[in-house]
């Protein structure tokens, strides 16, 4: 099914997902860079960047869930373009007139992570209202496959923009595909949103914060989903730190070739991708999510035989062209799942809780990891993540479709 068939709002907003996309992997490892670069601050402050940015952004996306939630959802989506790019081009700015702190990077990632989320759920209610149940997986395949492309070209072009206009050249690119992404989320056109139901109260409870993990929670079909889903992300990323270590540190492998085991793989995401529907029609949902849900976890625990060389460089590349590739089908099974089985009042509550979960892990797990490794070694602690993921597919959904 071609995207044309999908209707001129979801061309649209495809079209303001990739630009936004191109951006932000055009600035990958950005904000780090720059505190190395340009503040030269030392590794703990680097963590700190790295850390706070999640868990502090995702504290506080919490009360925005339920209030997008009655919020119209296209106008939220603008304005959540439009906060990312004010925030970032604070920093070239503080740039140019000497004035960048590292504080500010903090803010400034603080900021954008709680947009990030808040966009996240905001786009998910949009999209689920948008097309019938029937073109979910299609449109979140189309999704899928974008991401991995930008994951593949983005990193790469980035570093050569840095390397010949300067450390915040790729800030910029990102700030300016945010406010083409809120263009493009103004021209889907159609006729307007209706204003969602609230009832006869109009301020956001106490009780509504939780009200999106309260539902997943209480859900049998989304609650394994949900456990998988975090604890595999979180622990997938806490051994990244520890990986790029090891590979730049211990076994003395150069940026280009670092950049080139993670990059090269990705193409593995764009062909999962395109399998996921065919899969689907074939084999069922629930039964693709299970496979491919324990496939993407039974590549990480090879990372414990990292060593030098190009046999080592290898590896990593086998690794992670697994990984992906596993996860380029399961990703968009999962998200279409995820739709379906949420209800259109409820979208918004509950990708935003998804997500402010999932970001919360992630750190507290990195930091988990950091410091396992300090006690024993890096090695040790990425074999470690690899064993314990392997027991993540006893969360997957177990019935039938």
């Amino acid at each position: 099914m071609s995207s044309a068939s999908l209707g001129r709002g979801f061309r649209w907003l495809w079209a303001a997902y990739a630009t936004s996309l191109a951006g932000t992997w055009l600035a990958f490892d950005s904000f780090p860079l720059i505190a190395v670069l340009v503040l030269h601050v030392g590794p703990a402050q680097v963590s700190l960047l790295a850390a706070a940015g999640l868990a502090v952004g995702a504290v506080v996306a919490v009360p925005l869930g339920p209030w997008v939630e009655f919020r119209r959802k296209r106008p939220v989506m603008v304005a959540m373009d439009l906060v990312r790019f004010g925030a970032l081009l604070t920093v070239p700015l503080a740039y140019a007139l000497g004035a960048l702190s590292f504080g500010q990077l903090v803010v400034v990632a603080v900021v954008v992570a709680a947009a990030d989320i808040t966009f996240t759920a905001a786009s998910g209610a949009c999209l689920k209202a948008l097309l019938p149940p029937s073109q979910l997986l299609v449109a979140n395949g189309r999704f899928e496959s974008t991401m991995w492309t930008a994951s593949v070209l983005g990193p790469p072009l980035g570093g050569a923009a840095i390397a010949l206009l300067g450390p915040v050249t790729t800030v910029v690119a990102n700030a300016v595909s945010f406010l083409l992404s809120a263009a493009g989320i103004r021209a889907m056109g159609g006729p307007p949103e209706a204003r969602p139901e609230r009832g006869p109260r109009t301020r956001v409870r106490a009780g509504d914060l939780v009200d999106g993990w309260r539902f997943i929670l209480a859900d049998p079909a989304l609650r394994p989903l949900f456990l998988n889903t975090v604890l595999v992300s979180g622990l997938i990323m806490a051994t990244a730190p520890l990986v790029a270590v090891l590979m730049l540190g211990r076994f003395g492998f150069a940026p280009w070739q670092y950049a080139l085991a993670f990059a090269v793989p990705c193409t593995g995401g764009l062909i999962g991708s395109r399998l996921s529907r065919p899969l689907v029609a074939r084999y069922g949902q629930r039964g693709i999510m299970r496979v491919f849900g324990t496939l993407r976890v039974c590549w990480p625990v090879g990372m414990v035989f990292l060593h030098g060389g190009t046999s080592g460089l290898v590896l990593v590349m086998v690794v992670q062209l697994g990984l992906i590739t596993s996860m380029g089908v399961f990703n968009p099974v999962y998200a279409t799942y995820r739709l379906q089985h949420t209800p259109a009042d409820r979208v918004a509550r509950t990708l935003s809780a998804w997500s402010v979960s999932s970001k919360l892990t992630i750190a507290a797990l990195t930091a988990l990891w950091g410091l396992l490794a300090a006690l024993t070694t890096p090695l040790t602690a990425v074999g470690a993540a690899g064993v314990l993921i392997l027991a993540t597919p006893l969360l997957l959904p177990r019935t039938r479709d």
